[in-house]
C-alpha cells in the first residue's frame, strides 16, 4: 500500500509541477506574467497545495504529512464538485472545464488525491482536525472577496468565478463553505 501510494502521490507533484511550469510558456516563449496570473484562481492554488502535500507523502508518512494531504484533498475536492455542480452550468458547459490542462486540474487531479488519501492513507482523526480543512475555502474566499468586491476599482479581479453575480457574495460564500464543511465531513467519515 505505502508504495501505491508513493507513486501516486509521485504523479499527483509531478503532473502539476509540468502543468504549472507550462502555464508560464506562451508559444514557446516564457511569459512570467501569464504564469502567475494563474494564481489567483483556486483551481491552480488548490492543485499546487495538494502537490506540495503528495510530495510530503513520499517521503513520509507521518501525522504532519498526512493532515497536510487531507487539507489538499479536500481543496482539489472542493474544486472537482465546484466546477461539476457550478461552474459548467453557469459558464456554458463543460467541454472547456474538462480539456487541455484542466483535465487535470479538475478532475485527474483531484480523483488521485481523493483516491489516494481515502483508501491508501488516511488514518483516524478528530472532527475538530477535520474541520481543518475548511480553512484554505475560507482564506481564499476572503481573498477573493476583497479582490473582486472591496478592493479600489483599478485594483479589482473580473468574477471570473461569477460568485458575485447579482451583489449574492454573501449566498455564494456561504454556500462555499458549507459545501466544504460537507466534503470534510463526508472526507472524514468515508
Amino acid at each position: 500500500m505505502r508504495t501505491v501510494s508513493i507513486l501516486i502521490n509521485a504523479a499527483i507533484f509531478l503532473t502539476t509541477l509540468f502543468l504549472i511550469v507550462l502555464g508560464f510558456r506562451r508559444d514557446g516563449v516564457w511569459d512570467v506574467k501569464r504564469g502567475l496570473k494563474a494564481f489567483r484562481f483556486f483551481t491552480v492554488l488548490s492543485n499546487v497545495f495538494c502537490a506540495m502535500a503528495a510530495l510530503g507523502m513520499v517521503f513520509s508518512a507521518s501525522g504532519t504529512a498526512l493532515l497536510f494531504k487531507y487539507l489538499g484533498t479536500v481543496s482539489v475536492t472542493v474544486t472537482l464538485l465546484t466546477v461539476v455542480f457550478f461552474l459548467g452550468p453557469t459558464q456554458g458547459g463543460y467541454a472547456m472545464l474538462f480539456s487541455g490542462e484542466n483535465l487535470y486540474m479538475h478532475l485527474i487531479g483531484p480523483l488521485l488525491a481523493i483516491l489516494s488519501y481515502g483508501f491508501l492513507e488516511k488514518r483516524d482523526m478528530s472532527f475538530g482536525t477535520a474541520l481543518l480543512g475548511m480553512v484554505p475555502v475560507a482564506l481564499y474566499g476572503v481573498m477573493y472577496l476583497y479582490r473582486v468586491v472591496l478592493a479600489p476599482e483599478e485594483k479589482r479581479w473580473e468574477d471570473f468565478y461569477g460568485f458575485n453575480r447579482g451583489g449574492k457574495w454573501p449566498v455564494a460564500f456561504s454556500g462555499m463553505l458549507l459545501m466544504t464543511l460537507a466534503v470534510c465531513l463526508v472526507i472524514w467519515r468515508v
